[in-house]
């Protein structure tokens, strides 16, 4: 499929019109640190949201864009994926981790964005993991907020794991007896090494995802396509 590549918009000696709401493209961005390693991508990609998006103190949740058929929604990170599985966001940008715990058939997922690189990891105390064998388990009891990706791990492995779920502060499970290890997101290792835990097991790489809504895909493909071929651009040139 060859996709438009030229600048979305009108001719610079002509007044874009208008676009409809219900017209627009939605792209739907997370919440938190992702979007400061996304922001230049969005600019070499031709993305200028409005300025209320750069403001910490807006409480706007939908931005305009110097793109007359593209607004921006920005919603918290395990959120995007669901807006644009049910339709609600043609595009957005995702962690394979939240991609890989919901597992939404209808999100097709064509760029590595490259940014947002962390692993998740199974952790638990210092003093337990020296003496531990994962090898060995047979049963666990984990807190996390990817249950099913956990599940699903352990039981290749042939082990049971019971979730608790948790949206946050998983370092505290083990500390006050909740549970004895967590399934977590890693980056540097400093917040589980302030909590006095360690990682022991590698279930995945994350890094941030261009996802499509499927069906938005078939019906405007050459919008999407356009898209998609400009943060590819965009990644190679971050990358280059």
């Amino acid at each position: 499929m060859s996709a438009d590549t030229s600048a979305p918009g009108t001719p610079a000696n002509s007044a874009p019109a208008p676009t409809p709401a219900d017209d627009q493209l939605v792209l739907a961005l997370p919440k938190g640190r992702i979007l400061k390693e996304l922001r230049p991508l969005l600019s070499h990609a031709g993305i200028e949201p409005e300025p209320a998006f750069d403001d910490d103190n807006s409480r706007l949740l939908r931005f305009a864009t110097n793109v007359p058929n593209l607004s921006i929604i920005r919603v918290r990170s395990f959120d995007v994926a669901t807006f644009v599985a049910f339709g609600a966001a043609h595009l957005g940008v995702a962690g394979n981790d939240v991609l890989m715990e919901f597992d939404y058939p209808e999100i097709y997922a064509p760029l590595d964005l490259g940014i947002g690189k962390c692993r998740l990891s199974v952790a638990e105390p210092v003093e337990l993991g020296e003496s531990d064998d994962p090898s060995r388990w047979s049963h666990v009891r984990v807190a996390t907020k990817y249950p099913e990706v956990t599940k699903r791990h352990f039981a290749a492995r042939g082990v049971q794991a019971e979730c608790v779920k948790l949206n946050g502060a998983m370092e505290l499970a083990p500390t006050l007896g909740l549970c004895r290890r967590i399934v977590d997101l890693v980056s540097t290792g400093s917040t589980l090494k302030a909590n006095g835990l360690v990682e022991v097991e590698h279930i995945a790489d994350v890094t941030s995802r261009l996802i499509v809504n499927r069906a938005a895909f078939k019906t405007r493909p050459d919008e999407i396509s356009q898209w998609i071929d400009r943060m590819r651009e965009a990644t190679d040139a971050r990358q280059a």
